[in-house]
């Protein structure tokens, strides 16, 4: 390590230090990185950290399904224009999924968060805040466009396990496009752009933006920070991120000329996200936000294909969207992930009809 570096990093660390003492208030904490290269790839990818099992299942929910906001009276209504494939915590909410259209919606942990009064407001369940995304947009434009007129006010609640389902929002689609969306003193702060590639936790986005210019002048060829913290991640996330080829590099690879590319990007998208995932095991007693990861989530917006990673399986599965039927007089269908089945490859063909999870319900 230099001279220069080392001047730069006692520099930071009263920064850095001044934002530690966020992370102790978080409890899940995940990473969500978003890839763009030629051919009109674009792969979103995700991890879901947790210091429990959240029973997560995936669904398949079609079109047309008739939605209330499950927040009192002032609740929003609305019928689903796309089908989407999500998976869920606690089979209460969704957490993470992909719409038809290629929009992806992931939640993610933000101690900050402070959703502000519902007076006067129409309201949203947080466990449906995400599934309204992939119910109604195509795109990012549209969700921030109609976001700045704030339609509704989120109202959050307590998880299962007792802990403030505190969460921010992002999106991305087919074309690149990336949105967060987080409520910071009552208020929605919408963050929109196609270089937004990386979200973690702790703290507000617009701060973690402010620490990994720091990490990007000090060059993560020389020196990046190595911990779980959601700063750490997030620095390590966007140098791996941007580190990653846009096309094929012919001569590592000797797969099928059409699906050469593809193939690349969502393995070191996935790698990237694995890189910044914490193992299992992993506790520190005094900071609940140092957690395991527990799932990952890769999603191909081009070729509508979603991939499932688990921490507690050494095989990757996916579900083909163009394989399903998201019609309105179509099933629900379900694929369990807690009952000790373990899938690898092309899982679609073991979906199921199900009655459909129920989403929680708050005043």
């Amino acid at each position: 390590m230099t001279l220069d570096i080392l001047k730069h990093f006692a520099f930071a660390i009263p920064t850095i230090l001044t934002f530690s003492g966020l992370f102790n208030l978080s409890v899940l904490a995940c990473t969500r990185v978003l890839y763009s290269g030629s051919e009109n790839i674009v792969v979103t990818g995700r991890s879901m950290d947790w210091k429990e099992d959240i029973r997560s299942n995936l669904w398949v929910l079609p079109r047309g399904i008739d939605r209330n906001g499950l927040a009192g009276k002032n609740s929003i209504e609305w019928k689903s224009k796309y089908g989407s494939v999500v998976i869920t915590g606690y089979d209460i909410g969704t957490a993470d999924g992909m719409n038809e259209e290629g929009l992806v919606a992931n939640l993610l942990y933000l101690a900050e968060s402070d959703y502000g009064t519902t007076e006067g407001k129409a309201t949203l369940s947080m466990s449906l805040w995400a599934q309204y995304f992939l119910d109604n947009y195509a795109t990012v434009a549209e969700g921030v466009e109609d976001m700045k007129k704030e339609p509704f006010r989120v109202v959050t609640s307590t998880l299962p396990n007792g802990a403030p389902a505190q969460l921010h929002l992002s999106i991305s689609d087919s074309s690149g496009d990336s949105a967060i969306f987080e409520y910071i003193d009552g208020k929605l702060v919408i963050h929109h752009s196609k270089e937004y590639k990386v979200v973690t936790n702790s703290p507000t986005f617009e701060q973690q933006l402010a620490l990994n210019e720091y990490w990007q002048n000090i060059g993560g060829l020389n020196f990046l920070p190595g911990t779980n913290r959601a700063a750490d991640r997030f620095a390590r996330a966007h140098f791996l991120l941007n580190s990653i080829p846009t096309k094929t590099v012919s001569n590592y690879i000797s797969a099928v000329p059409e699906q050469k590319y593809d193939n690349q990007a969502l393995a070191s998208v996935l790698s990237v996200v694995r890189s910044v995932s914490v193992p299992l095991g992993i506790t520190t007693p005094d900071q609940p936000n140092i957690a395991s990861t527990i799932w990952r989530v890769v999603a191909n917006q081009k070729n509508k294909i979603y991939y499932f990673d688990s921490a507690t399986s050494p095989n990757v599965f996916w579900i083909d969207m163009k394989q399903l039927d998201f019609n309105p007089t179509a099933s629900v269908k379900k694929l369990s992930l807690t009952d000790g089945t373990f899938y690898a490859g092309d899982a679609t063909k073991n979906l199921f009809s199900a009655p459909s999870f129920q989403f929680l319900s708050v005043e």
